[in-house]
């Protein structure tokens, strides 16, 4: 047997096969065309010729008349059925594959699944179906009767004038059976007389020793060839081999047909045709091929009829009338599953160990709903969907859709909502659901499978009656009220109707009872647990049920995406699924096909044949709500499209008249939106040319691309439509396609309107080509139902729009499923809003947005990295004096290379990332960013390097008297040495003298150089202000630790204001408050803010630490900072400021900058000091002049001359770049500093929390940029102290910086001697050529060694060697030297790593929220557009109250604009504004891109929760009333709110 058995998955994954449509093909591709074209239930399978000879491969049963059909040839199915090929060996070429050959090879090699798929389409097709089967190597026969299972037929009858409708499973159904079967070898053809009777369309064809069946189903017309439904069986072959099949099946009949050459009582069959003949009870027709007689009654009952040389529509018609009148007689019926009874055959139930379970399991389930009436058996059965869930829903949209004013109503709702979902979890499981978990939680894959499709056709079987009776009566009063109402008749009559129409609606509603329907309980049994986070009593762990829906999916089963009775898409529920599916499959990408529609339109139908898929299609289960099911894409196909699955998503009928009572336009609105957001590509199916009928749903459609078009979700769409006639007349194509384009335009004009879009024709919104895009289908059927096949023109009409969608696929990105799940749940969350497009928060882009954002972190740090670098070498030049300007043009030359590779890095992220679709849209802005950062970088570096070159000329005295004291003292220990030459022995004698020389020297230097003293510039700010003010100031001014004078963290700067005359003030109750607008409030604040940046670069600029400090510094400040208070004041028509205002500022700024002015001051002192200075380098000295007491060479000392003044340089320049490698790793490892601001952000929120400290919260939101420096500076700190010794990059990259330093001194000094030596120079020509070589590396130059005297140095080679050994040890002491504490004492304040991470990540937009203080996370600083955050803050957190009251504000920012009602007052006028309209209050409100969402994270309501009585005391206002702290924010915990940060920033 073949073991490896085909499954469903096998044949209906997306190949490229499947792509083709064909005709013809080559023999080894016979098996996978006949597969394809059954499954698309074109009953053309059986045509298909070959391309060696264009002969057709399948024969009809008239093919074989003059020969016996044989036997399958070979062992075939020992091989997997991908391999079968008909070998020309096997049979000549000429002869052709038998019919049955293709078909029942496939079936054999099958697995029950694809069996049952199989026979399911090949009765779609109206073939006739295997109905006992020989085993093709034990000649075993076998009944496949779970083949049957899911086939379910309709017919008609006429009973007088009343027309019967039925519709039953066919293994159920209870028809008289028509038997026909040969004996020997005749030679007019059996099937064909068969197919004469039922259905002239084409061929049933049959196989030796198979029994193959098929019915005659009738329509109720007159024109029916019988009048009830019949069954004919038909023995393929000489019955008188199949003993088996010839006993069951003439038991069985109603009528028995024998097809022989004559009644001949010599025949070897003639005794089974004698007793065939005496069975009274039976009727037999004996069909003669050798008589030329018409039909003649032998005697009762028993009949004989002639075919040779007679016209086969006569026979026909004699046979048909012959059978009508046995039939007619007879009471006998044949019912499928009744065959299963015979012994000696095998049934493909009873034998697989699996399906067999997997009905036991089922019936189980079955036996627990007892006979419980069908409308309340979910009531019963499934309570978590019922009442309290639809309550839910409802609850929740309402939610969303707020009618008033009251934040006590949204609360109210909230509170309703939450006791809702504890409700529901109370309620106990029922056994049924617990039994369905079990099953599927504990039987393995196989036996799950056979389970779920028994299931599914127990509750078919046990459901169908009772809903195929309220459909009949629903279209009963349908008629009744369609009726009355055309006849304009109003009268109690057509009310009553209407009320028992939608009470038969809720019926239908309540009866549906399916799989879908059990997923949906398991669902909300999920949603219930997940809300009110804990088990259910009966349930252990809740958190496993996604898993099983997520491998129903897997297995190809579809899920519910949308309930179709409440309306709602359970996000909780889907959002697990889709996790799950993640986890088992992989985050896949997929491809989403959506299908709309009007209700019947064909929208199921053509998946199911377009992709083999099996949603409902029946009248009785018409696809409710939204279906999702996965397509596989083959591994083939994976490289060439850009996806691994298609996922269907099918969808409920619009403008269902069923549904009239509760599926309004909005709910049809929702759903076509929800749909066409979802899909990649949509099928928009309409039934005929005219898209009249559906005008209003394509105006709902259009408006739903143009929703789509302004969050550029770019969704594309095809047209189809459907049951169209004379499909060839090119014309009447061209001018369905002009009427449709007319109508498309007209909608979208129609839809712009309403949306208040400029949008002219249906191609500006969306890529849609009229001439590729628009498809016509023919009528389904060929013929008229039940008999009818479908049309095969209609099959190849799916196969032409598959390979549309195909090629559009191909060239999209589609979606990961991560991605999906997040689009599932914004799309849905903005659809239950009232404003689709501004509630619609695409979570995509967020996220896509947050990449490039972390990736233009990168790019701009690579570009300040390499500046960096840049500006050190640039500045090592000026102090050298090997430059004298800089130029832009310089410095963008050194920054090419850097730039380019930034360009290479931003190309590629936007084209190759996988939301490069989403990226697109700001890819210009981006490349402007960086651009505008490139500029800013280049004329900021040129600046400071400006001013560092008019700053060298004012330092040259100091340096030049630091040098000359310097050589002096060498060249006067050098003559001490010389005195002391025979003291060489007594190192004591020599110190003390040494030691005396030194202090003599020392003090006359301080004589002649005046004492650098420590500075107090709060001391020279107070005078200065004094002398300004002429002594009059605020006493508190100078009490140590009084907070009057700090003016960052006031409230309001209304008490620093005097309000013009002219200007229009706040109106209260008793009179005119002098109060500033929150706009004045916010440009006062703006002004605070730039002037302290401003002032801070200020001093950065003054270099204090090499120049040292000077008292006008601070009288620069004063003169800028009065000049901007002027200039803010000139430009204000309603105030002036207060002297206090410029004073306090002044003083607040002072007083945060001191820290730093005092460390660089400090710095220059320990430079330029020379009792300082010099102190330093007295050991250097001693060891100098020790050298030269012991007679050493003029070459040995200059080279220890050289390396002591090197030391210094070296140091600095090991520090600077040690600094800037340590930045650089932790912008790599250190979390809060690896990314953007926002991620910046996201650590400051999570350490406050930690840290608890409530003060630490008021400096975060009213002084957030000083809060986010302090916050850099202690991350740096903390990296130091905890990873600097443990680094695995920065020492060692210090000490390689070292080695590197110490290679380029040696270089420079190798590459001098060689130099000298060649020029025949001197130490004077050695020394310029070594400064030189090192001008770009350290701050070194010719002039250091001025007064030195080196002629007598001539020894290049020792000098080269002495300056090897000193500088080892040098490095050495340098590299024992450096440590936490060192490092930034040691370091300029500019080149520190906090400063220059400060100097990257703070150099962005600091604008805060006008509503709420967020702060504004564009990464560049006065950026074009509007500002914008991921999430906002309560209002209250900056002191907003409730007007006329002290009741804190609750309101967040993104929910307060989603409301349709509420109100604010910009200037606390008597004009207040709507949230929703927030814009049109101007000024810094204007400014500001609110996106109205109502998801409001946990984070800020934890914290009023957590600092509620602080918020209180701290601005004098409480949280009662309005203002009163919902409940639902006290349920949120401190993980709660890191959660929330986790995911929104």
């Amino acid at each position: 047997m073949h073991h490896n058995k085909l499954s469903p998955a096998d044949v209906l994954q997306i190949t490229k096969h499947s792509l083709l449509s064909r005709e013809s093909c080559a023999e080894e591709e016979l098996i996978q065309t006949f597969i394809q074209k059954l499954l698309m239930m074109n009953y053309r399978a059986r045509y298909i010729k070959t391309e060696e000879n264009n002969h057709t491969l399948i024969k009809t049963e008239e093919d074989h008349t003059q020969q016996r059909d044989k036997e399958v040839e070979g062992n075939i199915f020992d091989d997997d059925l991908k391999s079968i090929s008909f070998s020309k060996k096997a049979s000549n070429q000429s002869d052709p594959v038998h019919p049955m050959d293709v078909q029942m090879a496939v079936f054999h090699c099958a697995d029950g699944f694809l069996k049952q798929l199989m026979v399911t389409k090949l009765s779609q097709c109206q073939y006739a179906l295997p109905l006992l089967v020989p085993d093709p190597f034990t000649q075993q026969i076998e009944f496949p009767l779970w083949t049957f299972r899911q086939i379910k037929k309709s017919w008609k009858m006429r009973n007088n004038h009343e027309i019967i409708t039925q519709t039953q499973p066919i293994y159920k159904a209870e028809t008289p059976m028509v038997f026909f079967f040969r004996f020997g070898s005749v030679s007019s053809s059996k099937s064909q007389q068969m197919n004469n009777l039922i259905n002239e369309k084409h061929n049933t064809i049959l196989m030796d020793g198979v029994v193959e069946i098929a019915w005659f189903w009738p329509s109720g017309k007159d024109t029916d060839k019988f009048t009830d439904c019949v069954a004919f069986c038909n023995l393929h072959g000489d019955a008188g081999d199949h003993e088996k099949q010839l006993q069951i099946l003439t038991e069985m009949a109603s009528v028995n047909v024998v097809l022989l050459p004559k009644l001949d009582r010599n025949d070897k069959h003639a005794a089974n045709i004698q007793n065939l003949y005496k069975d009274r009870k039976k009727p037999l027709i004996c069909a003669l091929t050798k008589d030329k007689s018409t039909v003649n009654e032998i005697k009762n009952d028993k009949y004989k009829i002639g075919l040779k040389d007679r016209n086969q529509s006569d026979v026909a018609k004699e046979l048909r009338r012959v059978i009508n009148a046995c039939l007619s007689q007879s009471s006998s019926t044949f019912r499928l599953e009744d065959v299963s009874k015979h012994s000696d055959i095998r049934v493909d139930e009873e034998d697989d160990g699996d399906c067999r379970r997997g009905r036991g399991a089922a019936q189980q389930m079955m036996s627990l709903l007892g006979n419980k009436d069908l409308t309340k058996i979910k009531e019963s059965f499934l309570p978590h969907q019922g009442k309290l869930w639809h309550q839910w829903c409802q609850k929740n949209k309402e939610l969303h859709r707020p009618q008033a004013d009251e934040k006590e109503i949204e609360k109210s709702k909230r509170n309703q909502m939450k006791e809702l979902r504890e409700q529901q979890h109370k309620v106990n499981i029922n056994t049924y659901i617990q039994s369905f978990i079990k099953e599927m939680t504990c039987s393995h894959a196989e036996n799950k499978m056979y389970f779920l499709k028994w299931l599914g056709i127990f509750l078919d079987a046990h459901t169908s009656q009772d809903i195929s009776a309220l459909h009949h009566k629903y279209d009963e009063k349908w008629s009744a009220v369609i009726k009355l109402k055309k006849n304009h008749y109003k009268s109690e009559q057509l009310n009553t109707d209407q009320t028992i129409l939608e009470k038969i609606s809720e019926y239908l509603q309540a009866a549906a009872f399916g799989l879908e329907h059990i997923m949906r309980e398991i669902g909300q049994i999920y949603e219930s647990c997940s809300s009110v986070k804990k088990n259910k009593k009966d349930l252990k762990d809740f958190s496993s049920l996604p898993s099983l829906a997520a491998e129903m999916m897997i297995s190809g089963s579809p899920l519910e995406l949308m309930d179709g009775d409440a309306a709602h898409v359970p996000v909780i529920w889907i959002s697990a699924v889709l996790d799950q599916l993640i986890q088992k499959l992989g985050d896949q990408r997929v491809f989403v096909l959506s299908v709309l529609g009007l209700q019947s339109s064909g929208k199921s139908t053509m998946l199911n044949a377009m992709f083999g898929l099996q949603f409902a299609v029946s009248a009785g289960r018409c696809t409710r709500g939204a279906f999702m099911q996965l397509v596989r894409v083959s591994d083939e196909m994976k490289t060439l499209m850009n996806f691994d699955y298609i996922l269907v998503v099918d969808t409920e009928g619009l403008r269902a008249p069923e549904l009239a009572g509760r599926s309004t336009r909005d709910h049809d609105n929702e759903l076509a939106t929800f749909v066409v957001g979802i899909g990649n590509m949509t099928l928009i199916n309409i039934f005929g040319e005219n898209p009249s009928e559906m005008q209003d749903i394509l105006q709902i459609v259009v408006q739903a691309f143009l929703r789509m078009k302004k969050v550029r979700l770019n969704p594309s769409c095809v047209f189809v439509h459907q049951n169209v006639s004379d499909i060839t007349a090119g014309e009447k194509n061209m001018e369905g396609r002009r009427r449709l384009h007319e109508t498309l335009d007209e909608m979208t004009k129609l839809a712009a309107e309403e949306e208040g879009c400029d949008a002219e024709h249906f191609s500006d919104i969306i890529k849609f080509d009229v001439q590729n895009d628009v498809k016509y289908f023919p009528h389904l059927w060929e013929g008229s139902p039940p008999m009818a096949p479908p049309n095969p023109n209609y099959c190849e009409n799916i196969q032409e729009l598959k390979e549309t969608i195909m090629s559009h696929a191909s060239k999209s990105c589609g979606m990961m499923l991560i991605d999906l799940k997040d689009r599932i749940k914004n799309l849905w969350e903005a659809l239950l809003n009232e404003g689709f497009v501004f509630s619609f928060r695409n979570s995509l882009e967020i996220s896509a947005y947050r990449k490039l954002e972390t990736e233009y972190s990168k790019w701009s740090w690579s570009l300040r990295k390499a500046m960096l670098e840049t500006e050190n070498k640039l500045h090592n030049k000026i102090e050298n004096e090997t430059i004298h300007e800089v130029e832009e043009t310089d410095l963008q030359r050194e920054l090419k290379k850097t730039s380019e590779e930034v360009e290479k890095s931003m190309s590629e992220f936007f084209d190759k990332e996988k939301d490069k679709n989403i990226l697109i849209q700001w890819k210009t802005s981006f490349d402007l960013k960086i651009k505008e950062l490139q500029e800013n970088i280049v004329s900021e570096t040129k600046r400071k390097l400006n001013e560092i070159l008019q700053q060298r000329d004012l330092k040259k005295k100091i340096d030049a008297q630091r040098t000359h004291h310097m050589n002096t003292l060498y060249e006067k220990s050098k003559e001490l040495a010389l005195t002391l030459k025979d003291k060489t022995n007594d190192d004591e004698t020599l110190k003390k003298a040494f030691y005396l020389f030194w202090e003599h020297s020392v003090k006359k230097i301080i004589t002649d150089t005046p004492i650098i003293k420590d500075i107090d510039t709060m001391r020279d700010v107070k005078r200065l202000l004094n002398d300004i003010h002429q002594g009059i100031l605020p006493v508190d001014l100078w009490k140590e630790g009084s907070e009057y004078n700090d003016i960052f963290p006031v409230l309001s700067y209304s008490e620093y204001v005097i309000f013009r005359k002219s200007a229009q003030r706040v109106k209260e109750p008793h009179g005119f408050a002098e109060t500033l607008s929150p706009d004045d409030e916010a440009q006062i604040r703006s002004l605070v803010t730039d002037v302290a940046q401003q002032t801070n670069k200020m001093i950065q600029s003054f270099n204090i630490s090499k120049m040292g400090y000077n008292i006008s510094y601070i009288q620069q400040l004063i003169d800028y900072i009065r000049k901007r208070v002027t200039e803010h004041q000139e430009e204000s028509a309603k105030y002036v400021f207060k002297k206090e205002f410029f004073i306090n500022l002044f003083f607040s700024l002072c007083k945060r900058t001191n820290t730093m002015i005092t460390e660089q001051h400090r710095l220059s002192r320990d430079r330029n000091d020379p009792v300082i200075y010099l102190e330093k380098k007295r050991e250097e000295f001693y060891s100098i002049f020790q050298k030269h007491c012991h007679g050493a060479t003029s070459a040995a000392i200059f080279g220890e001359i050289i390396c002591q003044k090197l030391k210094e340089s070296i140091e600095q320049s090991v520090y600077k770049k040690t600094a800037r490698d340590l930045t650089d790793e932790m912008r790599s490892n250190c979390e809060s500093l690896n990314g953007n601001r926002s991620n910046l952000e996201k650590h400051i929120l999570k350490t406050l929390a930690d840290e608890d400290n409530f003060d630490k919260y008021m400096n975060y939101i009213h002084k957030p940029r000083d809060h986010f420096k302090s916050f850099i500076r202690d991350e740096v700190s903390q990296y130091i102290t905890d990873q600097f010794s443990f680094s695995v990059h920065v020492l060692p990259k210090m000490e390689e910086n070292i080695k590197l330093l110490q290679q380029k001194i040696m270089k420079a000094a190798h590459e001098s001697t060689e130099y000298v030596q060649v020029n025949r120079g001197d130490a004077g020509l050695w020394w310029k050529s070594f400064t030189q070589h090192l001008s770009d590396e350290l701050i070194f130059s010719e002039k250091d060694l001025s007064g030195v005297k080196h002629d007598d140095v001539d020894d290049f080679n020792l000098l080269e060697d002495v300056i090897r050994q000193e500088l080892t040890d040098i490095m050495s002491d340098i590299s024992s030297r450096f440590n936490t504490k060192t490092f930034p004492v040691k370091l300029d304040y500019k080149f520190r790593p906090d400063e220059l991470l400060i100097d990257h990540l703070c150099q962005c937009c600091w604008v805060q929220c006008p509503f709420c203080k967020v702060i504004c996370t564009n990464t560049i600083e006065n950026h074009g557009g509007d500002h914008s955050v991921p999430f906002h803050r309560v209002t209250g957190l900056r002191g907003w109250c409730h007007y006329k009251t002290t009741h804190f504000s609750t309101q967040i920012c993104t929910s307060a604009v989603a409301n349709s009602i509420q109100s604010f007052c910009p200037n606390l006028s008597d004009k207040p504004v709507l949230w929703r309209d927030y814009r049109r209050a101007g000024g810094v409100y204007a400014d500001w891109s609110i996106t109205p969402d109502l998801s409001e994270p946990p984070y800020w309501k934890w914290f009023v929760c957590r600092f509620q009585k602080d918020l209180e005391k701290y601005y004098n206002n409480t949280f009662e009333g309005k203002g009163e702290i919902p409940d639902e924010w006290r349920t949120y915990s401190k993980q709660d709110a890191f959660d929330s940060l986790n995911k929104y920033i």
